[in-house]
């Protein structure tokens, strides 16, 4: 039997990767793609639009992503299919989330600063600038 020594771990400074094989085990956050095979969960205090990225377009194409608002208000756009649609936006406040399908672009906004949480496997993660800045 293996024992694991039992400490807490600063969500806020690294990431728990929940590896397919049932280990979870705290690791440095991957915020790009990730060949490791592990869904990360990671926490972030964000104070401003430029630390979620607001200029820029995400998605993770191969699993869903729970983006989670656990203080302070976020919003959450889908970029358009089209050119000529627009945005959804689904606004999160404290105590909830989204979930986002695979290969769905998005990115966030937020309302004030918060605490986040996403749950997503990041392999084949893509970031693109956004063109279409107001």
């Amino acid at each position: 039997m293996t024992t694991t020594p039992l400490s807490p771990i600063d969500l806020f400074a690294s990431a728990l990767h929940i590896h397919p094989h049932g280990d979870v085990r705290a690791a440095q956050r991957q915020m790009a793609n990730s060949n490791s095979g592990a869904w990360q969960l990671a926490m972030f205090h964000v104070e401003t639009d430029a630390d979620v990225h607001a200029d820029h377009w995400e998605m993770h194409p191969q699993a869903d992503e729970a983006v989670c608002c656990l203080t302070g208000g976020v919003r959450l756009y889908f970029r358009p299919a089209r050119p000529d649609d627009t945005e959804d936006m689904v606004q999160l406040q404290p105590g909830t989330a989204v979930i986002v399908p695979p290969g769905r672009w998005h990115r966030l906004e937020l309302d004030a600063p918060s605490d986040l949480m996403s749950i997503t496997l990041r392999h084949g993660t893509r970031l693109e600038k956004r063109t279409d800045t107001r």
